[in-house]
């Protein structure tokens, strides 16, 4: 550590244990009334008597966060990658609770098992489902079930990415298109229809992203089309040459070739601008998704029991772990508390 560093903290600690000595009127009227070895003594004691107050409250933080289990939901704002994000919450809980400290690692083992899931692009917006404790063991129930998206796309442009973070690989016109073209052609694009997943995707290939191969340089072939199901699909707004969709589909299913194909059926083509997740299984944006200033570990814990009736009982009881599949997109992460965290902490994929 640098000088520096061991300054600021140095200081920083002796203002968190004096400061709320010194505003407490026993203690001032406890300096006046004895002599200055003795007043000093009482502030020492007091200090330490606060400092103990707030290990006692961290420890009971990190046992109240260590028992955590359930699923929740969290707003994911655009930016950062679902694991990113994972990550971010990971952090604040573990520095709320004051972990990895030194009382922890004179106990047993301890481990705090977080998870996600689904994959939510980095550009997209809208509710991620997270899995803690036991709670990861549900969320491939997440992958499979409906989730609900509001997409608006942009007519004219096609992407390598197939939404506005790519380069533009061609451009078409698009003047003649009316709200009656789309609206026309969406049928087409509703229940169990095939769909050829992005090039740019979290679908991997021997062991790696199919996303990360592209942005290497490599040459990826596209995953053939797969059965996917579109529950219902309609259009909120034409206003040439965007378009909003309102889209309630099943697991696997991409929006972004969604509107790269409905570009194509329409002899032009099309990206994605902005796209939002507003529902996830039985999670909502509006109802359920935590932002991220509640991100705390009583918040989390009043989101748990809130959303424990959105299962059925048998699915909150689940014990055994889910079967394994190459194409779902789920993230678990496995702390352990009695080390710092570093570049070893195991990431595993259930």
């Amino acid at each position: 550590m640098a000088a520096s560093e061991a300054a600021v903290m140095s200081s920083s600690s002796l203002k968190t244990d004096t400061f709320p000595v010194l505003e407490t009127a026993g203690t001032v009227a406890a300096m006046a009334a004895t002599p200055p070895a003795r007043a000093a003594a009482a502030v020492v004691a007091a200090a330490a008597r606060t400092g103990s107050e707030a290990r006692v409250s961290k420890a009971a933080l990190a046992t109240k966060l260590l028992s955590l289990s359930g699923v929740f939901a969290v707003h994911k704002p655009k930016g950062p990658t679902s694991a990113e994000l994972l990550n971010r919450l990971k952090e604040k809980l573990l520095a709320e609770a004051g972990m990895p400290s030194p009382e922890w690692t004179k106990r047993k083992k301890q481990t705090l098992k977080i998870g996600h899931g689904g994959t939510l692009d980095s550009a997209a917006r809208g509710v991620l489902v997270v899995g803690i404790g036991s709670g990861t063991k549900m969320l491939t129930s997440m992958l499979s079930g409906s989730k609900r998206y509001i997409a608006i796309g942009e007519l004219g442009k096609a992407t390598d990415t197939l939404d506005s973070t790519g380069k533009v690989t061609e451009e078409k016109p698009y003047d003649k298109i009316t709200q009656e073209d789309i609206e026309g052609i969406l049928q087409k694009f509703t229940g169990n229809i095939m769909q050829v997943p992005p090039l740019y995707s979290a679908l991997k290939k021997d062991g790696q992203r199919l996303s990360t191969l592209m942005k290497r340089g490599e040459v990826v072939e596209a995953k053939p089309a797969r059965p996917v199901t579109v529950y219902s699909i309609s259009l909120q707004k034409f206003q040439p040459p965007f378009f909003t969709l309102d889209v309630e589909c099943g697991g696997g299913f991409y929006i972004r070739s969604l509107v790269s194909d409905i570009g194509k059926e329409l002899s032009s083509c099309a990206n994605v601008l902005e796209l939002t997740r507003t529902k996830q299984g039985p999670f909502t944006l509006e109802e359920h998704a935590l932002p991220e200033d509640k991100w705390t570990i009583d918040d989390i814990a009043q989101s748990l029991e809130h959303c424990s009736s959105l299962f059925p009982a048998e699915l909150a009881l689940k014990k055994s772990k889910p079967e394994k599949s190459n194409e779902q997109v789920l993230s678990c992460e496995y702390i352990t508390l009695n080390e710092p965290k570093g570049e070893d902490d195991v990431i595993k994929t259930c």
